[in-house]
């Protein structure tokens, strides 16, 4: 004879939560999983798609355990693991490439914002990935993002994430970010941490050579930041209100940050990280499908 007694805790309690998302959000992740499962030529599920859709946003939005979300769905924990990396690898791969984000913007804008931030992650155990993740401006371990947005503030593009090591203008430079801005014609305003970013060689394979002689003041420049303070110089009247004015042009790239960082999976990332890019696509689609100003 068996006995199966209850456990110690208790029984199980089943709670719910709300999650502030617009009804086309839950329709894009809904499409996503009907192409994947489209693509691998399934034919079931063990829960409806809308059901599966807001497991996976309850995952990305607020963070919650997998362990948690399948106790309360009847389904097991690699399930709900499984189906939130179908979804993020089907909705990163619909992110365009920074050309075709930029050509796009050519038509409604002249100038962009381009910012980084960094990404917090979880203490790495080996000795080499703590020391290349370990961010000493803002003395924690992270991963280092680059975004671009428009002057209101809607997200349009974001980098692959670097270890927190990585400077943001270093960063801004493996990606060519000033030859396809000037292939564009574009500019993008910064912060004083890209200054001098746009002083590098070129030409690029299929990209628009630098027209302006060296040694010469560029009338249109690619890169706008502010003017540095020297030990010998200090900055004059004029040259702190040109800050003032750039800084308050930069501000709204930060609500572009703020609504990225508003699904919480991105509070400390844990895991591993080579897929952190692939999640900060699908989260920057997911983004642009919920807030556009």
């Amino acid at each position: 004879m068996t006995h199966k007694n209850p456990p110690a805790e208790g029984s199980p309690l089943v709670y719910q939560s709300r999650l502030p998302l617009s009804t086309k959000t839950l329709t894009t992740v809904i499409t996503a999983i009907r192409r994947h499962r489209a693509q691998v030529r399934s034919r079931w599920r063990k829960l409806p798609d809308h059901s599966a859709a807001a497991i996976v946003l309850a995952v990305l939005r607020h963070d919650q355990r997998p362990t948690d979300l399948a106790a309360a769905n009847g389904i097991s924990a690699n399930t709900v693991r499984r189906w939130v990396n179908q979804v993020i690898t089907t909705l990163a791969a619909q992110m365009p490439r920074l050309s075709r984000i930029l050509r796009r913007a050519r038509h409604h804008t002249q100038v962009v914002l381009l910012d980084g931030t960094l990404i917090p992650v979880q203490r790495p155990r080996d000795r080499r990935r703590r020391h290349a993740h370990y961010n000493g401006k803002h003395r924690t371990f992270g991963l280092t993002v680059l975004a671009i947005t428009d002057l209101t503030g809607n997200l349009l593009w974001i980098s692959a994430a670097y270890p927190g090591r990585t400077a943001e203008i270093t960063a801004a430079r493996r990606h060519r970010i000033p030859a396809h801005l000037r292939h564009h014609d574009l500019a993008a305003i910064c912060d004083l941490g890209f200054t001098n970013l746009d002083d590098q060689p070129g030409p690029y394979p299929g990209l628009r050579p630098r027209r302006q002689p060296p040694g010469q003041p560029d009338d249109h420049p690619t890169i706008i930041t502010g003017r540095r303070p020297a030990r010998a110089h200090p900055l004059t009247r004029y040259q702190h209100a040109v800050n003032n004015l750039i800084a308050g042009e930069r501000a709204t790239n930060e609500h572009g940050f703020a609504d990225l960082k508003n699904w919480r999976i991105l509070h400390q990332l844990r895991g591993n990280h080579r897929h952190a890019t692939t999640l900060l696509r699908a989260l920057t689609v997911l983004t642009q499908s919920h807030i556009t100003r």
